[in-house]
């Protein structure tokens, strides 16, 4: 998994403080078109062939931060018109993500390859057991005859030096479910008929070319035009940030937020909803209930592994119920997600409860260009505070343990978490779905399915490693109750 510290991640962020804080002082239809410039001077060392070429990519970088698709890029078109559509938008758009060109390096496919360290050795196992006999000795090396390999990988799995490698394209060996593939110039594409929307490309790119398209600046325009608008902060954006209990509530409202409410207060109805729906499933014969809770998850089943539907609980995401609790509350509220999840863009699309819903890169930006340290904001605290076991939710396993712990006959309960949706991940769904049709006992009878390894803390627009985020919900969890 790429690390989220690199440099095309840093990029991405700069342009989206640049945009926050050309919005923030009203300059950003004058002001954008300066940013490729400043990003790519004349005198910087270029990434590519020359400064015109980043400045060229950083251009389509920006147009996918205002929340336009690059798939429609004009380049005719200045960046302030995009600027100008941005801020005339009335909602987002379809898809959430946009693939640059311009940035996509155009990997060859995914091969092996023998590297120097190939001791053309006595025992020879690459050559013995390739099942198509197509690799030979020459010249004291092996070499792989490309046109009739079928990259099986049983010759790096054989090698006794660790010689061959295996050459990915990081975003299509990244997608679980084969959305994305080349096209007859090379560049990649995105079907999205297939497309899960789990961010898993968009993460492993090295290249940066698989973009999220923002909403920040929808936000800041609501945020600026004075709107009750309220943050509803998941359980894991707490985690992207080192500080104190409440004090990521401080920094919402020095940023302009009306008001905050904590996701894991939906999560805790998400639970207790899904525990009683769980005992009535058994009560009735069901072999298999998973849960809801994960966008992406629940696509895939739609997309991929159809006879899972009926196994799927039906009780609603704790996003839902929060941003249900906030209209509820106010009907003028404008109602703002924000989480580590690109799939999570597509749930708010489709929930008349949600409007808007910001990244965690998009968030820490926005306290960038306001010049908002967390760590030393106000502590303040929501109104209604939530259980341990719902602000758990932010990491795998967390789901099922909620719910575990409000069934009431535990006796024939079988907890089963599948950590990430890779293509074991999908098999795994598909073996689920054949018990539940055939009425056959499976491994587990509630199953929680994460498309992120590790759960939320490890969506694909965090800002804080796997590691130090699980150490944060771990302080965050311990403050909460029961």
């Amino acid at each position: 998994m790429l690390n989220i510290n690199n440099g095309a991640a840093q990029l991405k962020r700069e342009i989206l403080v640049r945009i926050a804080k050309l919005q923030l002082e009203g300059k950003l239809e004058e002001g954008v078109h300066y940013i490729p410039r400043e990003m790519a001077p004349l005198n910087a060392d270029p990434f590519r062939c020359c400064v015109y070429h980043d400045r060229e990519v950083l251009r389509m970088r920006v147009i996918a931060r205002l929340g336009h698709s690059v798939e429609d890029y004009d380049d005719e078109k200045k960046l302030a018109e995009y600027a100008r559509d941005a801020l005339n938008r009335d909602r987002p758009t379809e898809p959430m993500l946009t693939v640059l060109d311009e940035a996509c390096n155009a990997c060859v496919r995914s091969h092996y390859m023998v590297t120097n360290a190939c001791q053309a050795c006595v025992a020879r196992p690459c050559v013995m057991n390739c099942p198509k006999k197509c690799i030979e000795i020459k010249n004291g090396r092996a070499v792989i005859d490309a046109e009739a390999c079928i990259n099986c990988g049983i010759c790096k799995q054989n090698c006794p030096y660790h010689a061959i490698i295996k050459i990915p394209v990081p975003c299509e060996e990244a997608c679980p479910v084969g959305a994305i593939s080349k096209d007859e110039n090379g560049k990649e594409r995105i079907d999205y008929s297939k497309c899960t929307f789990c961010g898993a490309c968009m993460r492993e790119c090295p290249f940066g070319a698989m973009m999220d398209k923002g909403q920040l600046v929808d936000v800041i325009k609501n945020l600026m035009e004075g709107k009750k608008v309220v943050a509803m902060y998941a359980p894991a954006i707490a985690a992207q940030f080192r500080a104190a209990p409440g004090q990521l509530e401080g920094a919402l409202k020095s940023a302009g937020f009306y008001k905050t409410f904590e996701v894991a207060v939906g999560a805790d109805i998400t639970a207790d909803k899904e525990a009683h729906e769980f005992e009535e499933r058994m009560d009735r014969g069901d072999v298999v209930m998973t849960t809801s809770c994960c966008p992406a998850y629940v696509r895939a089943v739609h997309l991929h592994a159809p006879e899972l539907i009926p196994c799927v609980s039906e009780t609603r995401s704790p996003m839902h119920y929060t941003a249900e609790i906030a209209r509820k509350e106010d009907a003028s509220y404008v109602t703002v997600f924000i989480g580590p999840c690109l799939a999570k863009r597509k749930e708010g699309l489709d929930d008349p409860y949600v409007d808007y819903v910001l990244s965690a890169e998009e968030l820490g930006a926005l306290f960038v260009a306001k010049g908002i340290d967390v760590g030393t904001s106000e502590s303040l605290v929501c109104e209604t505070q939530p259980t341990g076991s719902a602000r758990n939710f932010a990491q795998s396993g967390g789901v099922a343990e909620a719910v575990r712990i409000r069934v009431k006959d535990t006796e024939r309960l079988r907890p089963y978490v599948i950590n990430g949706l890779d293509a074991a991940g999908m098999k795994q769904l598909k073996a689920f779905g054949k018990a539940a049709a055939d009425k056959k006992p499976a491994e587990g009878n509630l199953v929680e399915v994460m498309a992120c390894p590790g759960g939320c803390i490890a969506g694909p627009s965090v800002i804080t490693n796997l590691k130090v985020a699980g150490v944060q919900l771990k302080k965050y969890v311990e403050t909460a109750g029961v």
